[in-house]
């Protein structure tokens, strides 16, 4: 059963992770990459937010992360964590709890990036407030973006193991795609019974 919609969704909000800023450039680690523009889009509503984000991490015990969202600033610490096999491992530090996090939200009406564990029962994700249908739904159609490909997906219900995934990978995809297909099976059948009883 869905939870009521009284609290906020985290996914209308505004999400800040480390790891995909680094990988689109917005924060190198052991550097400074001075100050970039940064946006936050919706694939119905594009653009719902506009920022600029600097962020210092040449040194792993003073880096920090600043963002400016129109009069709104937030300077975010950053720490590192050594590996077990070499390298490092970097985190925000939460304002609000200390707690290290790689992910960071704003909901709608706040007002700066705090740890989900810091907003507490106010906000809840999107999947909390779909019924098992709908969880099935969106699982199913995971899988399949995972696997479509270069295929056309209007051809495929489950597309074929792409090239370079590991057979036991796909098998996994396989079946997690057959229990959300069941799952729906048996919603459809509960349906019908009782529209006959």
């Amino acid at each position: 059963m869905p939870r009521p919609r009284y609290r906020a969704c985290l996914e209308d909000g505004l999400k800040l992770d480390l790891n995909h800023l680094a990988r689109r450039g917005f924060v190198r680690f052991g550097a400074n990459i001075g100050v970039r523009g940064i946006t936050w889009t919706r694939s119905y509503w594009g653009q719902v937010a506009r920022g600029v984000i600097s962020a210092e991490m040449s040194y792993p015990h003073d880096a920090w992360l600043r963002i400016q969202i129109g009069e709104s600033v937030q300077r975010i610490t950053l720490v590192s964590r050594s590996r077990n096999f070499g390298g490092r491992q970097w985190f925000f530090l939460c304002p609000a709890t200390g707690r290290l996090a790689t992910v960071l939200w704003m909901p709608p009406g706040a007002d700066r990036f705090l740890s989900r564990q810091a907003w507490g029962p106010q906000v809840a994700y999107r999947s909390q407030f779909q019924g098992a249908s709908d969880r099935a739904y969106l699982g199913k159609e995971r899988i399949k973006a995972r696997l479509i490909g270069d295929l056309n997906p209007a051809e495929w219900e489950l597309p074929p193991k792409p090239k370079g995934m590991r057979w036991v990978t796909y098998k996994r995809y396989v079946e997690r795609f057959d229990e959300y297909e069941e799952s729906l099976d048996k919603a459809s059948i509960s349906s019908v019974v009782k529209r006959l009883g």
